[in-house]
Parts: structure tokens; C-alpha cells; sequence
């Protein structure tokens, strides 16, 4: 049997101060320090947001921590990360 999956990050005070119609899921591209920072929960999407360049959509502001280990491999905490989503969904949504 499958087990679920685990939410790494949830946007709570969004669904406190804002009225949510309709929710999507996409994939983020991360670099390898990210995903372990993420695994740690040492990310927070407060004051984040979607924005489309070319095209493609990324999320701005989106604070994921220094990984402890991770030396000069680590990356920027508050660097565009790119949503992968289908080209349907980013027309639809976007227009």
C-alpha cells in the first residue's frame, strides 16, 4: 500500500485572510541543498507569489533556508523557482 504524500509546505495564512476558489498543484524545479533543506521543513511561503516570464511561471519570495552541510553548493534562499505546469494549465490560468 501506497503511503500519502507528505505536504512539505502549506500557505495557512492564505487560507485565513483570503477566500480560495480554486487550488492547482505543480511541481517545482529545485536545486539538490533545496530538497534537503525542504525534507527539514526549513521553508516558508509567506508573502510568495506566481508570476509568468516568457511563458513559464515561477514562484518569487518563496524562503527555503541554507542547508546546514550544504558548503558552497548552497543556493540564494529567496531565488525564482520554476513551476512545472502544463502549458494548458498556464494559458487558462494566465491567459
Amino acid at each position: 500500500m501506497k503511503e500519502p504524500i507528505k505536504v512539505a509546505a502549506d500557505n495557512r495564512r492564505a487560507r485565513h485572510d483570503y477566500f480560495i476558489d480554486e487550488t492547482y498543484e505543480a511541481g517545482i524545479a529545485l536545486a539538490g541543498t533545496e530538497v534537503k533543506s525542504i525534507r527539514a521543513g526549513k521553508v516558508s511561503l509567506r508573502d510568495s507569489y506566481a508570476d509568468v516570464q516568457n511563458g513559464e511561471v515561477f514562484l518569487q519570495n518563496m524562503h527555503i533556508s541554507p542547508y546546514d552541510k550544504g558548503g558552497r553548493f548552497n543556493h540564494d534562499p529567496k531565488r525564482p523557482r520554476k513551476l512545472l505546469m502544463h502549458k494548458r494549465e498556464i494559458k487558462r490560468l494566465f491567459g
